[in-house]
């Protein structure tokens, strides 16, 4: 008799909670809702993480305010936000490097698959593989001739261990049979401008990265990462053009701490991808980036599937952050 007292409590309890949870959906947000952005200020993280919170305030009445929390490879600002009462006040916007720096770093204080809960993909951002002007090489057909021809004499930059850009560049280098060198550099700035200067022959980051550079003759565009050619730069051709299957992508996210309620995770979702069919497409487009709503189950999906991918690269190429 106990036990079915006991029972009747728990099923209780859980018709309370779960009242209580839809509740707290149906009243949310009720007070600003801090947005945590682990990079500085600048660059494209940034651009749409605020571009989001922007919208996200004028579609839900309430202010999302975005709050730099730089260090550690965005370690300080994630931990943060695992750390964060679950309750959507507080939120993570981040690029695929939160999924990927702790394959290559030695201790996180976070597991990303247990300590956060997806809310909604944003943004992928293809790459391109930019070539110095000066070498004979157009397209990826001539930069596989060129690479095999001169076996470990090339240099690809990348602007830091673990960047989407250099798994990218791990990439190119497995699916080509390539042997060149990759060559760490302390940010984008410093690798484009030796590039432009024939310090190094290739670098492979997103697109927006490149594209004022390509557009002005100083360096040359050979190809994106891209399943389809970027309307940003339809007369470039995709790597998969010419090797059949390679796709690679930066993309930005946003997540909540593990324990967010399903009702605010799918509230946020439904929140997002009503800005990304706003005028977020028409500013967005145009620098490189592929705006993907989607729901709460698909961005599990991509990032299960996208983690799977990039752990594989991080392993086969011994990728680690000293």
């Amino acid at each position: 008799m106990q036990r079915h007292h006991f029972i009747r409590g728990l099923l209780a309890a859980a018709v309370l909670g779960a009242a209580a949870t839809s509740a707290l959906a149906q009243t949310y947000p009720n007070r600003t809702v801090r947005m945590v952005i682990p990079f500085p200020p600048g660059g494209t993280l940034d651009t749409v993480g605020r571009m989001l919170a922007q919208k996200l305030s004028e579609q839900m009445g309430q202010t999302f305010i975005v709050e730099n929390k730089a260090g550690g490879n965005g370690v300080i600002g994630g931990d943060a936000v695992a750390k964060a009462t679950p309750d959507g006040y507080t939120l993570l916007f981040n690029a695929s490097t939160f999924t990927t720096a702790p394959m290559t770093m030695k201790s996180v204080p976070y597991t990303v698959t247990k300590d956060f809960t997806p809310v909604a993909l944003v943004a992928k951002a293809p790459l391109s593989v930019a070539i110095n002007k000066n070498l004979p090489i157009t397209d990826i057909k001539s930069l596989l001739a060129y690479a095999k021809a001169r076996p470990g004499d090339m240099k690809f930059a990348v602007g830091s261990i673990g960047s989407a850009g250099h798994l990218s560049t791990e990439l190119l280098k497995r699916a080509g049979n390539l042997d060149y060198l990759i060559v760490p550099y302390k940010g984008t700035a410093p690798a484009f401008q030796d590039l432009i200067g024939g310090q190094i022959d290739g670098f492979v980051d997103p697109i927006l990265g490149s594209l004022q550079y390509h557009r002005n003759g100083m360096l040359r565009v050979v190809a994106v990462t891209s399943a389809q050619r970027a309307a940003s730069l339809p007369d470039v051709p995709t790597v998969a053009e010419t090797i059949p299957g390679y796709e690679f992508y930066s993309w930005y996210g946003l997540w909540g701490p593990a324990g967010l309620p399903a009702d605010i995770a799918h509230r946020l979702n439904a929140e997002v991808n009503k800005a990304l069919a706003s005028d977020m497409r028409e500013k967005l487009t145009p620098q490189g980036l592929l705006l993907t709503p989607g729901s709460v189950e698909d961005f599990v999906k991509f990032q299960t599937e996208d983690m799977a991918r990039s752990q594989k690269i991080v392993t086969e190429g011994k990728i680690r952050v000293e």
